[in-house]
């Protein structure tokens, strides 16, 4: 036969050509013709599809061909046919039909022989057995059955000892917690399985003739607290247990640990918590299921095989699920093997699920219950953790259509949750004979599957622990073998009825007796190890289509895996354990770069067309009156603020990796820089206006004395502070680049891959400490010409005039620095809202900085003509001083204080006057009265004279009328 990857080109050469469909058989170039399969049956062609089949009439020399019969029905005829050269197939003369059968079960019986007539193996219509029990043992129904139309005609038979009645046998109790549900719902198939199996124990004349087991049971709902209950039940009412039997390890951790008070044997059937195998803290404990950790070598053993590195986990929070994860990393670690992500959660996976999804997971091992896988895989389904990019390791206990099980704790549908878990791997422990051979019970595997069946009151894929159903049913053939061994008393003279819980000389027999159990069962060979657990195979499958498919088999004591090529993959191969990551760099949009270079080139234009008519019309006394100097380093620092943008926009799209520090500086000294001319040649004008024009009365001399060089001093006081922060910055902790990476991105296309945004920005070591300190100086500084420029809106001054000019300048660029400093910050991420906040802003202020101060003074000149300098001004009036309107009000002030002061003397001169006229009226008053007439009776010679100090000084009286 061709090797099974050249065969689909094979059979596309062989297949029909042309219009003429099939040729004839004995074109044995051709190979043989494809033939049809019986009635009720199928062909299986090695290495085909479907759709390979269909398309296809011929079958290359040496193919085989496989006939399948469905249902209960057997290929009777040739089985296997094959291809021969001459264009035939082999034994065509014999036909191959599927013949319905009678169930094979019927030609065995327990403890009894079958006798076989009217046909052969297998048993078709027409057949009849006759059924023979062994001494010892007698016939149990009808001896006699004949198979017709794939029935038999009598419920089938069996062979009972013969027993003591019961009355004669003393009764040994078994205390049992079967889990009905809760995490692991496995009492449902392993409470029937322990019953079936004290029937089979207690009919055998062999095993305890003269006892009879007997199981008191309770539903611990695999809930520690709800056994604790349960637990003292059964060790404080009637009758004695000489067993107890937990479920899962949650219930068997808190009944092993106290056992051993009670010197009572604990033998589970359900318990996989590696925990659980420490003698010191269990002393008494055995169970017939291996422990948790047996998953661990079968999975590692799967991770070399398809090339995995990387896996992640998540686990309920539960001692089993926990120390199967950490003997997991063990091994792990020393395969070369690493956990990436390690995720747990109590009842809600939600956020654990997200959290995969968020770190890439791909690889993922499931530690958890039923109950919780169900939640697990909704959470799946929702962040789709699912599909051809994602693989899950899953535990293999749960029943087989547990995705499918109603919860009304999950919001998803069978559909969404049947299609989340398609493709999971499962490793479980090899819990039935595969080999189907007669175990202790004379019953074979799939014997005890058919009798268990029968006895459940649900279909198998809806009963939780049918899978462990095998254990428990060996289980109570290990406790009977024990205590047949212990049941004869030994050299201690002690039996089982005399067991109590204060003898520990029977839990010691008990304990060898167990210790040294070694049989074969159903679940396969039985023997326990130091610890009390067992050892067994691990079962490899695959959830394919909805149900699981056997991919192979792991032992572990011997490294050995039985691989059946039988995997699928959705994506066609296994995944890989990690998302290619495609790095990609976010660059700013170059429509953004040329658009605002284009409007910074024209600002340093017009930069330049102000600070030549500046320069140019120096001589003008308007010009002269504002201070040019200043005015021309505002218009250079507006040129580099604008320059600084080209550098702003430069990034990895047009500069390489080594040119990008070189940049990172050009940003901070052209901006640095520019600022402090631009902005601080504007506050030293707001600051010596406020300094000099707003001073008390006795300080209004300083305005006389406003010399150029005390702005050009503070200016350069300014520049020359920026100027040693930026080099001391640049020399202990220069700027270099730094690369910001953002969350994976998906791609649109369906390919395995994830992209990588990162983002370029300039940075330092200590990169807060340097903005705190750049920012807070800037900040003050801005808010201080803010205040001065608010303070001196009122001043009138030719000194300086165009303060008011400069202070509204002023308030536009403060607010738009105070609020794109803080903006820019919070958008350092977003490269292209970051670029246009800060370049618009630069631009923006600059643009309005020069329209303020510049195009008012053109306007001016322009309209009014004044482009006189200040000296031919001075010839055409004769004195500069007379027509300067400040010289004008100094002077009147001058005059008006002079004439204030004589005002002032003036008064005080009348008030000595009428001070003095006041008193010669008094002294007048107290004269005696005037001398009678002279001798001669006329008139006095001539009137009284008057004192010298009241005659009236005519200099005097000039000054009091001055």
């Amino acid at each position: 036969m061709p090797p099974p990857p050249l065969l689909p080109l094979l059979l596309l050469f062989l297949g029909p050509r042309g219009a003429g469909g099939a040729q004839a058989p004995n074109a044995s170039a051709e190979g043989c013709q494809i033939i049809h399969p019986p009635w009720e049956g199928g062909i299986r062609y090695r290495g085909l599809t479907r759709d390979q089949v269909k398309a296809i009439s011929f079958l290359p020399v040496d193919y085989e061909i496989e006939y399948v019969c469905r249902g209960e029905r057997e290929v009777v005829g040739p089985k296997v046919r094959k291809c021969l050269a001459n264009g035939s197939w082999t034994e065509m003369d014999t036909p191959s039909r599927c013949v319905r059968i009678c169930s094979r079960s019927y030609l065995m019986l327990e403890n009894g022989k079958v006798f076989l007539t009217g046909g052969d193996l297998p048993a078709l219509d027409g057949a009849r057995v006759d059924f023979r029990c062994d001494p010892d043992f007698h016939l149990v129904g009808v001896s006699r059955s004949a198979c017709s139309q794939g029935q038999w005609s009598s419920p089938k038979p069996h062979c009972q000892v013969a027993r003591p009645p019961h009355s004669e046998r003393r009764a040994v109790y078994i205390g049992a917690l079967f889990p009905m549900s809760g995490g692991w719902p496995g009492g449902q198939a392993c409470q029937p399985a322990v019953e079936m199996a004290l029937e089979d124990v207690n009919r055998r004349r062999d095993i305890l003739p003269d006892y009879e087991l007997k199981l008191i049971h309770h539903d611990s709902q695999c809930d520690p607290g709800q056994a604790t209950k349960y637990l003292y039940e059964l060790l404080y009412n009637d009758p004695i247990k000489i067993i107890l039997m937990p479920g899962c390890s949650s219930v068997s951790t808190l009944v092993a640990e106290a056992a051993r008070m009670w010197n009572l044997i604990v033998l589970s059937y359900g318990s996989s918590s590696p925990a659980l195998s420490n003698r010191q803290r269990f002393p008494t404990f055995f169970r017939t299921h291996p422990s948790a950790t047996l998953h661990n070598p079968t999975r590692v053993k799967l991770f070399e095989k398809w090339g995995w590195k990387k896996i992640a986990t998540i686990q309920q929070t539960t001692e089993v699920f926990t120390s199967t994860l950490d003997d997991l990393e063990e091994r792990v670690k020393e395969a070369g093997i690493e956990i990436t992500f390690r995720q747990s959660f109590f009842s809600d996976p939600a956020v654990p699920v997200k959290n995969l999804k968020r770190q890439d997971a791909r690889i993922i091992v499931g530690l958890f219950y039923e109950t919780e896988a169900r939640k697990v895989f909704c959470e799946v389904y929702k962040e789709r953790l699912f599909g051809k990019k994602y693989v899950w390791f899953l535990i293999g206990w749960y029943a087989d259509n547990w995705f499918k099980t109603y919860d009304p704790s999950i919001n998803c549908t069978v559909d969404e949750m049947t299609e989340a878990v398609e493709g999971h791997i499962t490793t479980e422990i090899v819990m039935l004979n595969p080999a189907n051979t007669r175990s202790i019970s004379n019953m074979t595997s799939q014997e005890f599957v058919e009798k268990l069946t029968k006895r459940l009151k649900r279909h198998p894929e809806e009963t939780g622990g049918f899978q462990e159903a095998p254990l428990a049913y060996d289980a109570i053939w290990a406790l009977a073998l024990a205590l047949n061994k212990t049941s004869g008393g030994g050299r201690s003279g002690v039996r089982l009825e005399d067991f109590n819980y204060n003898n520990q000389t029977i839990t010691d027999q008990i304990y060898r007796a167990m210790n040294s159990s070694s049989f074969e069962g159903v679940s396969g060979h039985v023997v326990f190890d130091a610890s009390g657990s067992r050892m067994a195979w691990t079962l490899i499958e695959q959830l394919q289509g909805g149900s699981y498919k056997k991919i192979g088999y792991y032992d572990s004591t011997k490294d050995d895996l039985s691989w059946s090529k039988t995997d699928k993959w959705i994506g066609g191969s296994p995944p890989a354990d990690q998302t290619l990551v495609i790095k990609t760099f976010r660059f700013l949009s170059q429509k953004l770069f040329i658009s605002v270079s284009v409007l910074s080139s024209l600002g340093i234009v017009l930069a330049v067309v102000c600070l030549s008519f500046n320069i140019y019309n120096s001589h003008v006394r308007y010009i002269q009156n504002s201070q040019p100097t200043l005015n021309n380093l505002t218009a250079v620092g507006c040129s580099l603020a604008l320059a600084a943008v080209f550098p702003l926009g430069l990034d990895g799209y047009h500069i390489g990796r080594n040119q990008f520090p070189f940049v990172c500086q050009a940003r901070l000294w052209l901006l640095g820089l520019g600022f402090s001319l631009g902005y601080g040649s504007m506050f030293t004008k707001i600051w010596w206006v406020h300094t000099v024009f707003t001073k008390k009365e006795e300080k209004k001399e300083w305005r006389k004395t406003l010399e150029p060089w005390k702005l050009y001093a503070t200016v350069g006081l300014l520049v020359g502070t920026d100027l040693l922060t930026l080099a001391v910055w640049q020399v202990v902790d220069p700027l270099h680049r730094t690369v910001e990476t953002f969350a994976k991105e998906e791609p649109k296309e369906d390919i395995d891959v994830s992209i990588l945004p990162q983002l370029e920005h300039c940075s330092s070591r200590k990169m807060n400490t340097w903005l705190g300190i750049f920012y807070g100086y800037k900040g003050l500084l801005l808010l201080l010409g803010i205040f001065l420029a608010y303070e001196t809106k009122s001043v009138s001054t030719e000194k300086i005039n165009d303060h008011r000019a400069v202070g509204m300048a002023i308030y536009n660029v403060a607010v738009l620095c105070l609020i794109t400093a803080p903006v820019t910050m919070i958008l350092s991420s977003q490269q292209d809202a970051a670029f246009a906040f800060a370049s618009l802003a630069i631009v923006f202020s600059s643009y309005i900085t020069l329209v303020v101060l510049f195009v008012p003074k053109m306007r001016r000149l322009i309209t009014r003509g004044e482009w006189q300098s200040e000296a031919q001004d001075t010839m055409k009036t004769g004195s500069s001083t007379n027509n300067h309107e400040e010289e004008k009000s100094r002077l009147l002030e001058k005059e008006n204080r002079e004439l204030e002061k004589i005002i002032a003397e003036k008064q005080e001169r009348v008030s000595e006057l009428r001070r003095q006229l006041q008193s010669r009226q008094q002294l007048r008053a107290r004269r005696p009265p005037p001398s009678p007439p002279g001798p001669s009776g006329g008139l006095p010679r001539g009137p009284p004279e008057l004192p010298d100090r009241l005659s009236c000084d005519g200099s005097r009286v000039h000054l009091l009328y001055k």
